[in-house]
């Protein structure tokens, strides 16, 4: 398990959470599909929740029960995928 979470990431009830606004809807959800690509390729998935231009990503391992590197390596990972879909806030 890590301590160390990436620039804007907290931990919350045990997950590392990060919310991500978007210009509109369908911006956010090139966001989301992009994530779930990469989600998907590393066989790690986040709980994502979406709300018309925000999202909210959380990582954590079901089977530990707790926020581990690899959680960290996509929280990275997310951040690249929300600069790259032209976030704004």
């Amino acid at each position: 398990m890590t301590t160390e979470h990436p620039e804007g990431w907290n931990e919350v009830r045990g997950a590392l959470q990060r919310g991500f606004r978007f210009k509109d809807f369908a911006e956010a959800m090139v966001f989301v599909n992009r994530l779930a690509e990469a989600s998907e390729a590393a066989n790690h998935h986040p709980d994502i929740t979406i709300s018309w231009n925000a999202v909210t990503v959380r990582w954590w391992t079901h089977v530990k029960r707790a926020i581990t590197d690899t959680d960290v390596e996509m929280a990275r990972r997310t951040d690249e995928l929300a600069s790259s879909s032209s976030q704004h806030s």
